[in-house]
């Protein structure tokens, strides 16, 4: 795997940090009727090529990643925005469909155009009409097999917990609010039990009848939305970290695997921080995951808290980028 140049990281901190857009302010739309080209482009392309965005954009104010009819999303606002700017409406691919109030540090995304518009251009478009709550951090062509979701060989995550009494309101919105006493060394411990190739079943969503209902027509939920078919999935590192802020003391989960069930690290953080609180012992986790229920399991903590931190592409297809996009610090101080 290679790294992507660090600047992408460091642009997504800031970014996401200064901008937050009322929900009732806009809504997403699929199609564009009635919305002429932004500007005279060239003729287009014979076949459409293929693109990768990395993106960063705080999900506070979005239901999620995914298209909702007459909700904001951040798949409706890039379609949308791709419709102004070419005059093509092409529904954008991403690495993973983050729910609603999840973050993205460097979220990928695909989707073929026709327009031959400039890599440069076309950036630079996107961030003026998009919400000031999404950035483009970087756009390039790709090769034409290229898939966000389907191409990526790991993702990492992180949920941030912030251990002061009171938390600074502008961080309120990206991290959870957790002063009580906590036993590091149970968190930790319990967080090694979760890596290698486990079933988390235990750990997965169980709506995935409510996610159908409020899909758009034609689109199935899948309720393991983010990885292999199935339940089990290889969890390559896990663990916690500490991180000094101006603003106070962060607790920091960072998990990578290479795909991840509808809610799985929002669940193994509630869980975990249950065994942190003593009100659950380290023993009972590997029966928790032999159980292959939800109600085993605990609480889900919330989305607030929860970065999609990077994505991992394989160097070898020949697909034209650096195999890892990734985030950084966003915000902590």
């Amino acid at each position: 795997m290679h790294r992507l140049d660090g600047h992408i990281v460091q642009k997504a901190e800031s970014i996401v940090a200064s901008h937050s857009v009322p929900r009732q302010a806009r809504r997403s739309v699929t199609l564009i009727c009635k919305q002429e080209p932004m500007q005279e482009l060239a003729q287009p392309e014979a076949e459409p090529r293929v693109w990768r965005l990395t993106l960063a954009y705080d999900g506070t104010d979005f239901h999620g990643w995914q298209v909702q009819p007459g909700e904001a999303t951040i798949q409706g606002e890039l379609q949308a925005a791709l419709g102004r700017i070419t005059g093509e409406t092409p529904l954008p691919q991403g690495s993973g469909r983050t729910d609603a109030g999840v973050h993205a540090l460097a979220q990928v995304a695909s989707f073929p155009l026709r327009a031959p518009i400039p890599a440069q251009n076309l950036q630079r478009a996107l961030n003026r009409t998009l919400p000031a709550a999404i950035r483009v951090l970087e756009a390039k062509r790709a090769a034409n097999n290229f898939h966000a979701r389907h191409s990526a060989v790991a993702k990492t995550y992180e949920y941030r917990i912030f251990r002061e009494a009171i938390c600074p309101p502008f961080l309120t919105r990206y991290a959870l609010v957790c002063p009580w006493a906590m036993n590091l060394g149970a968190l930790q411990a319990a967080a090694r039990i979760f890596e290698g190739e486990h079933d988390f079943l235990s750990f997965a969503a169980t709506d995935p009848d409510l996610r159908d209902r409020n899909s758009p027509p034609g689109v199935k939920w899948d309720p393991e939305f983010d990885g292999p078919k199935g339940t089990v999935r290889t969890v390559f590192s896990s663990a916690w970290e500490h991180r000094r802020t101006e603003s106070g003391e962060l607790l920091v989960y960072k998990i990578r695997g290479n795909g991840f069930l509808h809610h799985m690290v929002r669940n193994l953080v509630g869980t975990m921080l249950e065994v942190g609180r003593g009100r659950l012992g380290l023993s009972e986790l590997q029966g928790i995951l032999a159980a292959r229920s939800r109600s085993a399991a605990g609480p889900t903590a919330p989305a607030s808290g929860l970065f999609l931190h990077s994505v991992e592409y394989p160097a070898a297809e020949g697909l034209g980028y650096d195999g890892r996009c990734s985030g950084s610090e966003f915000p902590t101080s």
